[in-house]
Formats: C-alpha cells, sequence, structure tokens
C-alpha cells in the first residue's frame, strides 16, 4: 500500500522533527550569527551521528568503485548544504518562522525541473499544476489588502523572502544531490552524513571565530545544552532524510521532507503569537498543496 511505503515513513516522521527544530532557531538562536550557529549545531550532530551511524552502517562507507564522479558529487551537495543552512537560518533569524516556512519549503519547484532536465523524470499535468499552485505559497504569504503584484514585490525587496527562496533553491539542487548519491551512485545514508556533519563545522569553524559572540550571560557556553538538543533534532531528522532519498525519488521525498513547513508555522503562530498566523498557514496550505499534487502527479 502506498503509504506504508518505507521511505515515505522516514520523510514523514523527518518532516515533524525539522518543523520543531525551525520554530527552535527563531525562539533560541535568532541572536546569533549564521556561522556561529550552524558550526556548533553540526559539531553537536556529529557527536549524536556517531553512535547512529555506528549502528546503521554494515561496514563499509563507500561503495566499490567510488571515483571521481562521487566525489564531485559530494562536494557539490556538501558545499550547497553549507550555503542552503546559512541561508535558511538567516531567514529565520531576521523574519517570522511563520513567514519563512512556507517560502523556504517549496523546494519541490526546483527539484522537479532539476530531475526533468538531468535525470530524465517527466513531468505530468499534475504536476505541473502541483509548482504552480506550491509557487502560489510565496504570494499567500507575502499577501496583503492591495494590489495585485504586491505580494510579489513584497517577495522581492523582502530580506527574509529573499533567502528563504535562495535556500529553496540551493535545497533543491542538494536533494537531487542527495538522490544521486544514494541511488545512482549507492552511497550509505550514513556516510553522507558523516561527511555533512564534519565537513560544515570544518568549513565554517574560521569565519565562526571572527563572528564569536562575547555575551555576559555566557553566549555559546551557557547555551550549549541548547545547541545539544537542536543538534540531536538535526542528527536524528537528516538520518531520515537520506533514508527516505535511498528509496524515493527526489521529486517524491524532498515535498513530504518539506511539509515541515506547517508545524513551523503553527508552533511560531500559537507559541511565539507572530502576526498574520491565518494568512500564513493558507500560506503553508498552498505549499503543502502543491507538493502533494507533485507527488501523486
Amino acid at each position: 500500500m502506498f503509504g506504508l511505503e518505507p521511505g515515505l515513513v522516514y520523510a514523514v516522521a523527518a518532516s515533524l522533527i525539522l518543523g520543531v527544530y525551525l520554530f527552535c532557531i527563531k525562539r533560541y538562536f535568532d541572536d546569533y550569527p549564521s556561522t556561529v550557529y550552524v558550526t556548533v549545531t553540526f559539531a553537536m550532530s556529529l557527536l549524536w551521528y556517531l553512535p547512529i551511524a555506528a549502528v546503521a552502517s554494515d561496514g563499509d562507507l563507500f561503495p566499490a568503485g567510488f571515483g571521481t564522479a562521487g566525489v564531485g558529487m559530494f562536494v557539490l551537495t556538501v558545499g550547497g548544504s553549507i550555503l542552503a543552512f546559512l541561508a535558511s537560518f538567516r531567514a529565520i533569524a531576521v523574519g517570522d518562522v511563520s513567514y519563512v516556512a512556507p517560502i523556504s519549503k517549496i523546494v519541490a519547484v526546483f527539484v522537479l525541473p532539476i530531475e526533468v532536465v538531468f535525470l530524465n523524470e517527466r513531468l505530468s499535468a499534475v504536476q505541473v499544476a502541483g509548482v504552480v499552485v506550491a509557487t502560489a505559497a510565496v504570494y499567500v504569504a507575502n499577501y496583503e489588502p492591495g494590489k495585485l503584484l504586491d505580494p510579489f514585490v513584497r517577495a522581492v525587496h523582502s530580506r527574509p523572502a529573499q533567502l528563504a527562496l535562495a535556500s529553496a533553491a540551493i535545497f533543491g539542487v542538494v536533494d537531487v544531490g542527495k538522490r544521486v548519491l544514494t541511488q545512482e551512485l549507492r552511497v550509505p545514508p550514513e556516510t553522507f552524513n558523516l561527511v555533512m556533519f564534519a565537513a560544515v563545522p570544518l568549513a565554517l569553524a574560521p569565519l565562526a571565530a571572527r563572528r564569536w559572540p562575547e555575551r555576559a550571560d555566557g553566549g555559546v557556553r551557557a547555551d550549549l545544552p541548547r545547541f545539544a538538543a537542536v543538534g540531536l533534532l538535526l542528527a536524528v531528522a537528516e538520518h531520515f532524510v537520506m533514508l527516505a532519498f535511498s528509496t524515493l525519488s527526489a521529486s517524491l521525498a524532498s515535498p513530504v521532507v518539506n511539509t515541515q513547513a506547517v508545524v513551523a508555522v503553527v508552533l511560531g503562530g500559537v507559541v511565539l503569537g507572530e502576526e498574520n498566523v491565518r494568512v500564513r498557514l493558507v500560506a503553508a496550505a498552498f505549499a503543502i498543496g502543491g507538493v502533494t499534487l507533485i507527488t501523486v502527479g
């Protein structure tokens, strides 16, 4: 039965955890520089992920014949992940999570064309409609009574919206890269996550050191338990993400994973009391409706 597909179960679990993770960024870390937050969080995720990988791995971290193409795909995917996570964190830090989430999670709009062009996926009429509906989420998230094109103007000039769209586009490339690594190149899911959780803090450490906060409340040291908590959320969620991408096409896995937008919008509205939550819930519904059409199309 379609609903019992293991990859879909992993994708749904990842979406729920990542929705809570997005909310935690806004609730506890929006005053940190993006490089500092991402560096510390990913370092914590690496520590949590080591035992997960030890249990999940069959002993072979790379498949036989893994060569230059695989290395290049790793560089593209991990490098893209760094840029996407930085853009996503900054978007949430400077904007409402209930505003940013519906925009940043229309990743499927970018995933599907990439798979069509490079991996010979075929685009149905229903999937085209899904792309249109998901794109409408950007319009609705920026909606205020006024002229028809005002929401698009606001999106173009809004820094949080710009960052959210950038992160969605980059995550689109990253998600296709994850699919290629785990399916075409047969890289174990835990291998990708180990490389990502190690490479991200190593790459960003010099930048983070320049902006390391010296705060009266203790800064990073005082917040280490919180960093450890979100690091655990990210480690578990990304493991589920990679298990989903190892069995599903990116066009199917990515939309389901990115339903995390609904969780983030609800938490942002209920717990943080953010404004225009009803409109943003509608935007999230458009995003989910669009990705659902893409999924079933």
